[in-house]
């Protein structure tokens, strides 16, 4: 496909590292380690169930759904792919 100056295979070499560089994001949000027993917001205590699903956690669910919200990365992304969706 011609896409003016740029050589061959330009266009998927774009598509592949914006797709290593999500990669890499999400990795490095990756939680390991030791659960904590109390959440490290507001120490509330945290389910058993939820510190054995994921290992490493450090908030309760409130409190990382707060985080999560705030985080602008994530909301960056235009999902839909439509024009219209992009003119907001």
């Amino acid at each position: 496909m011609a896409s003016g100056w740029a050589r061959d295979g330009a266009i998927q070499d774009q598509i592949d590292a914006s797709v290593n560089d999500a990669v890499q994001y999400a990795r490095s949000n990756l939680i390991s380690g030791a659960s904590a027993e109390l959440c490290d917001e507001c120490d509330e205590r945290i389910p058993q169930a939820r510190r054995l699903a994921l290992p490493g956690v450090r908030y309760c669910v409130q409190c990382q759904a707060a985080i999560e919200g705030n985080d602008a990365s994530a909301k960056s992304f235009n999902r839909r792919g439509s024009k219209d969706s992009q003119l907001r």
